[in-house]
């Protein structure tokens, strides 16, 4: 026996009638409310009259670039109190706003680092009160063009960068909105990292949500002013090897062999076979030298499948890695490399103070320290050090993480520097590809450079004659079948050579102490993040 359910109009059952009556009431309110709310604006307006500053301010149309009226454009960072009366043009984010009443709004507009005060006042030609109240509605983080009178400020205006000097805005439009909320406010995300967070007054941002939201995270006063700093350091580092004879060279990533430990390279998909991501461009670089290059660099990625979920360990980051030919001992490599980074270190402290000072205000840190004669110790001299100190020396065969920032305070605590070299390390520590100490075959002519007791660099005298190569291979346990590519680059004959590789965003975290390199990286890459 089936059950005859009752139907209505239209063939509905009484349910879906009740559903449709509930809907219609629902959207019969709404268009009640609507009218409502329509007739009380338009008594408003009626009241307030017509609004004669409705050509200075609205939502422009998209731009589709339909003109090209040259009109000179203002960067805040250029205004100051000499600009007084000046009339200007600028385009910038609302990173705040305040209506101060129906009549005056101010507003604190953003380009980059730089902020600036606006205020917008009702007056009888200009602006009305429609105007501030439109204006005064529009999102944080909205971009607007304004036009407006640059005026000298009677007293510093501490909540921007320019303290000087106001824009009076006669004009305000809307290039882009926002659609929805911020995942959080700039101003929370700007918080030094130090200040304590005071419940129902702001939430501290956590690293994790940042990188969510990384778009609106790199927004922040302080995220511009490291990525100004990270370009920094690869500018320099270019200007100083192109001033001493280098040659700039790009590697494939793309390689047919792993060229270091197969279980940190990545296996990717070749056509009808693999093909792994390259770890570094050591095998490029020492080819190019075997070619008669003599000095070469280069700025590009670098790619570890290491397991690492450490504050200091990527994925994928930016290497800077150099080659050079020796004429008579390693420390040719090792004094260019350790005046190519004093060169950065003072180009950043005197051509990029304010990113510093920028930043500085969010991760607070004493100023990184070197010395004009950089200090250098052996790995014995090292060891010494941590065992003067209560490390047991059996535990010191190798100086794991920890040790490393031990020794780093021990030197910042006995030498005053926060950067120094270590060199000399035991045969076991390092590649079979690095030349044996010519006196004491137990070490190498290696070294190590470091930053705040983290290790930034790692280099040394590379092996150019290819049985000596193979003999340490073997030794070291690898066949040199494996890597005939790489041994037959130095059968036609390859100069004594070294170098070294850095990884930018570990210098860039360590310079600017700030505790996870993660936020040195523009969207970084480690086990657990692949996007955004």
């Amino acid at each position: 026996m089936t059950d005859i359910v009752e139907q209505g109009e239209e063939g509905l059952t009484k349910s879906a009638l009740k559903k449709k009556a509930k809907e219609e009431e629902k959207a019969r309110k709404k268009a009640e409310k609507a009218a409502k709310v329509k007739e009380a604006e338009q008594v408003r307006e009626a009241a307030e009259g017509p609004d004669y500053a409705a050509a200075h301010y609205g939502k422009l149309p998209l731009h589709q670039s339909q003109s090209r009226p040259n009109r000179k454009r203002t960067d805040i960072a250029t205004l100051s109190a000499k600009n007084d009366s000046e009339h200007v043009l600028l385009r910038a984010r609302i990173q705040t706003s305040r209506l101060q009443s129906n009549k005056m709004a101010f507003f604190s507009l953003r380009q980059r680092t730089d902020t600036i005060q606006a205020m917008l006042a009702v007056d009888d030609k200009q602006v009305s009160k429609q105007m501030v109240k439109w204006a005064a509605s529009l999102s944080d983080e909205s971009i607007v063009l304004v036009h407006g009178t640059v005026v000298k400020s009677p007293e510093s205006i501490k909540s921007c960068s320019i303290d000087d000097v106001e824009i009076q805005v006669s004009e305000i439009w809307l290039v882009a909105g926002l659609e929805g909320r911020l995942p959080f406010s700039l101003e929370d995300a700007s918080r030094s990292e130090t200040a304590p967070e005071v419940e129902g007054q702001f939430s501290r941002v956590l690293l994790d949500t940042r990188l969510n939201n990384r778009i609106i995270d790199l927004r922040t006063q302080t995220n511009q002013a490291i990525f100004k700093l990270q370009h920094a350091i690869g500018d320099l580092f270019r200007d100083y090897l192109n001033n001493n004879g280098f040659t700039e060279i790009h590697s494939p990533k793309l390689q047919g062999a792993a060229t270091e430990s197969g279980a940190s390279v990545f296996k990717v998909g070749y056509f009808k076979g693999d093909a792994f991501l390259a770890q570094s461009p050591q095998l490029a670089k020492q080819m190019a030298i075997a070619a008669d290059f003599e000095r070469v660099y280069e700025i590009g990625p670098v790619f570890r499948a290491e397991d690492s979920n450490t504050h200091r360990h990527l994925t994928e980051f930016i290497g800077l890695d150099l080659e050079m030919t020796i004429e008579e001992h390693y420390h040719e490599v090792k004094e260019l490399l350790d005046g190519m980074l004093k060169t950065i270190f003072k180009g950043l402290k005197e051509r990029y103070a304010k990113e510093i000072a920028v930043v500085s205000k969010q991760f607070e840190a004493e100023e990184f320290k070197w010395r004009e004669e950089t200090l250098t110790l052996t790995f014995r001299e090292a060891v010494d050090l941590l065992v003067e100190d209560g490390v047991d020396r059996e535990n010191l065969d190798d100086i794991n993480t920890e040790n490393e920032k031990r020794l780093g305070r021990l030197v910042k605590a006995k030498y005053d520097t926060d950067y120094f070299i270590v060199d000399k390390f035991p045969f076991e520590l390092r590649p079979f590809y690095t030349m044996p100490d010519p006196n004491d075959p137990t070490l190498t002519n290696s070294y190590d450079f470091f930053m705040r007791g983290e290790e930034i660099l790692s280099g040394a005298q590379r092996i150019h004659d290819p049985e000596f190569l193979c003999q340490q291979m073997r030794a070291k346990g690898v066949d040199p079948e494996s890597m005939k590519g790489y041994i037959d680059g130095f059968r036609m004959g390859c100069p004594p050579h070294g170098g070294g590789g850095i990884g930018l965003e570990r210098v860039l975290m360590l310079f600017l102490k700030l505790n996870n390199i993660r936020r040195a990286s523009l969207f970084p890459r480690d086990p657990k993040r692949l996007e955004p």
